[in-house]
């Protein structure tokens, strides 16, 4: 189910919650509606409610602080390729080899993250993309350098292929969502029983059922936030391609 879909069924539960709780009012006896059932019933409400926004300015702020460390990472990524790449550059002929597949290396991973229209998102545990990018190691391992300065560019740009590789890997540990869905399913669980409650107390009429609906569709919004953000690499807040583009950019010949 994606995450429009989700956001618009947590919309409706609210809404629904909302509606059946102006229903509810109806159906119990007049002895649990006296005023003083009604002040208990806020009160416990209220506790719950401060309780739900804590709770949701927590898993946004938590969601928010995955993707922009993500994308600070992507972008550390995108600067380190363009520093091997022009590392290999000043090694001289020899390093036209490893050049060749850091750059098909960089092309593949774009093409898995920011897929053209049509086709398929990878992601970054592509197979192919990763062992691309171990075989620039294994081409830098293999250059002959000749003199001191050559020997010193192939060991910079050796200690730069490992540090990408590593960096990689820590990506695709971290591409995982942060955000567990237990959490916020307890989270609309609880938001539901507020408007049930909401809904005991209220009058019944358009107005009211109105303001269900616009709440309803405030919490489902930031529910689309928090799936939107624990997502970096998808949906409509996915991370900008450009820093990896601009590195593929610069890895001209």
């Amino acid at each position: 189910m994606n995450v429009i879909a989700i956001s618009l069924l947590v919309t409706a539960c609210v809404f629904v919650g909302g509606l059946f709780g102006m229903q509810l009012h109806r159906w119990l006896p007049e002895h649990h509606l006296t005023k003083e059932t009604q002040d208990v019933v806020r009160l416990g409400t209220g506790t719950v409610s401060v309780l739900a926004s804590l709770v949701f300015g927590l898993l946004i702020a938590t969601a928010k602080s995955a993707s922009e460390t993500t994308d600070r990472e992507m972008r550390s990524y995108a600067a380190d390729l363009i520093l091997l790449d022009r590392t290999l550059r000043s090694y001289g002929e020899g390093a036209a080899a490893p050049r060749v597949l850091l750059r098909r290396s960089t092309a593949r991973t774009i093409q898995d993250i920011w897929p053209t229209p049509g086709g398929h998102f990878v992601g970054l545990d592509d197979v192919t993309a990763g062992r691309m990018l171990e075989q620039v190691q294994e081409a830098i391992r293999a250059m002959d350098p000749v003199g001191a300065e050559q020997r010193s560019i192939r060991d910079q740009a050796l200690l730069a292929a490992t540090s990408l590789v590593r960096q990689r890997w820590i990506l695709i540990e971290q591409a995982g969502p942060s955000v567990r869905p237990v959490v916020l399913f307890v989270l609309v669980s609880w938001t539901v029983a507020i408007f049930i409650s909401f809904g005991l107390n209220a009058p019944r009429n358009t107005t009211v059922a109105g303001a269900f609906l616009m709440c309803s569709f405030a919490i489902g919004g930031a529910v689309f936030l928090i799936l939107e953000m624990d997502s970096p690499f998808q949906g409509m807040l996915r991370l900008a391609a450009q820093p990896m583009l601009k590195a593929l950019a610069e890895m001209g010949p």
